[in-house]
């Protein structure tokens, strides 16, 4: 009888699926796909089976996460990693908000369910297309494990006093109101595979990890576990980032609906969609921001400055916070590829033991590496993030055996 190893990584978001199928024995990838723009005519999907190399890509209307799904089931079974196969042990699904009732990789049944519908206030814009995949992948198998991994659970470690607001707790409990923290499965794999590039043991190194891309995130990673996150009760608090505007004086919003007449719609959707590095310079590429302050551009270098300034603080907060700091960790797209942005990052931290060698930090490379020099005081890596890697990993921990 066939043993299944093989586990289905799903992540849909409001408008796409991305999706992984891997092999458990050795964490190898067997097929990668994209599905875009769902719901829209130009819906496009791609497909690349990683054990002959085709890719495959279609272009034409793709209605609904229901839809897309089906077409994704197809494009397995065309490389013969369909759905039915007795090989598959699970389908793990990203789940960005599970409050604090999920601390760990959950079995889904009826409750999960409820649980995560529960949490769409403090999650609209992600939970229920979270909620769609899963209900979609549970009527294509439903005699399945499907697993949720949620992105908030690597921070509910966090003590009490980094993850309350200072507000009365009776209103706070009411409503759920506290720091959550997101990015999580990211910034459990980038710290526990900082340690592994130092050669030690996670539970012995303390890493601030700085997740950038066009969602951004800090961490202060103690002895493995998380102890402060830049990101609350939404992802919308902490760093600049691509279209939201990090850290802002709760005030601007009253300000903005009392003076400037903005209904409480219209300033969700400047502070999560037209903010940030878009809302600064009207670009939230990182390559194209650089481009243009190459030649000259102040709105663009107003941005970088910007963007930078509040990584130097959260930097200089999270040493604070863990007193002794072994590495700082950039990862995600803006942390893996912008060499600017890491040197701009860690310039004049020189008096904490931070430095970046230019030669090692202009290097490109898809592993693991250090970028400062061997007289730092603290280590400053590259890790590349494998965030699908990591779901598959805590699913088939939790249903493989």
């Amino acid at each position: 009888m066939t043993s299944p190893i093989r586990v289905l990584v799903l992540n849909s978001g409001s408008s796409s699926v991305k999706y992984q199928l891997l092999d458990m024995r050795d964490s190898s990838r067997l097929a990668v796909g994209l599905v875009e723009r769902i719901g829209e005519q130009t819906s496009r999907l791609k497909h690349t089976c990683l054990t002959t190399g085709d890719t495959r890509e279609h272009t034409g209307p793709i209605a609904d996460h229901d839809a897309a799904l089906k077409a994704v089931a197809e494009e397995l079974g065309r490389d013969g990693l369909g759905l039915e196969s007795p090989e598959l042990a699970a389908i793990g699904h990203r789940v960005v908000h599970g409050g604090m009732f999920f601390t760990e990789p959950t079995v889904i049944d009826d409750e999960v369910l409820a649980e995560i519908e529960r949490l769409i206030p403090v999650a609209p814009l992600h939970n229920p297309a979270n909620l769609t995949g899963i209900r979609t992948a549970q009527a294509l198998r439903p005699d399945l494990p499907q697993v949720a991994v949620f992105d908030t659970a690597f921070h509910t470690t966090m003590p009490e006093s980094a993850a309350r607001y200072a507000i009365d707790p009776k209103i706070a409990d009411r409503h759920r109101i506290r720091r959550y923290g997101f990015h999580g499965t990211s910034h459990a794999y980038v710290s526990r595979e900082t340690a592994r590039l130092l050669g030690k043991d996670p539970a012995e190194v303390n890493v601030i990890v700085l997740h950038l891309g066009n969602g951004a995130s800090a961490s202060a990673v103690e002895g493995g576990r998380c102890v402060d996150t830049s990101m609350g009760l939404t992802p919308l608090e902490g760093l600049v980032m691509g279209t939201r505007s990090g850290d802002l004086d709760p005030a601007v919003i009253f300000h903005l609906a009392r003076v400037g007449g903005m209904s409480m719609d219209e300033i969700d959707t400047l502070l999560n969609k037209s903010s940030g590095l878009f809302g600064l310079c009207g670009d939230n590429d990182m390559r194209e921001i650089r481009r243009r302050i190459d030649e000259g551009d102040e709105a663009a270098a107003l941005a970088f400055d910007i963007y930078i300034h509040r990584i130097k603080k959260y930097i200089g907060a999270y040493y604070a916070v863990l007193g002794r700091v072994d590495a700082v960790a950039f990862t995600a797209g803006v942390g893996e590829n912008a060499a600017p942005v890491r040197e701009a990052a860690i310039a004049g931290l020189e008096g904490l033991g931070l430095a970046v060698d230019g030669e090692l930090n202009a290097v490109r490379g898809d592993e693991p590496r250090l970028i400062s020099p061997e007289s730092a005081r603290v280590a400053v890596a590259v890790v590349p993030t494998d965030e699908e890697l990591e779901i598959a990993t805590q699913t088939y921990a939790l249903v493989g055996q």
